[in-house]
């Protein structure tokens, strides 16, 4: 199973480039935000129904799914600009932790 980000980047753009192969899409700056938005979208669906605020079974795979192809989205994006999100998150998120050795 692929846990570190390098890999399930690898992951998301094999599986990104056998979609647009198979359905001949052009992943233009369109198509990445658009299928951000798709799947942000569908992740609150999906957990409004698990909380019961939605309406449909609850079903806490699906929950998990979305979260999945979110989290994918924002690989895909990532790697297209060029954005080295292990360092985005350590500048932006890290400068909150305290520093280890500091008095």
């Amino acid at each position: 199973m692929v846990r570190d980000l390098d890999g399930l980047s690898d992951m998301a753009q094999a599986v990104s480039d056998i979609y647009a192969e198979r359905f001949g899409i052009d992943r233009d700056a369109a198509w990445y935000l658009a299928k951000l938005t798709e799947e942000a979208g569908e992740l609150q669906a999906a957990w409004l129904k698990t909380s019961g605020r939605g309406r449909g079974e609850v079903d806490k795979l699906a929950l998990e799914d979305e979260a999945a192809d979110l989290l994918a989205m924002v690989l895909l994006f990532a790697r297209w600009q060029g954005i080295d999100l292990p360092a985005a998150m350590a500048r932006k998120w890290g400068r909150y932790l305290p520093v280890e050795g500091a008095a």
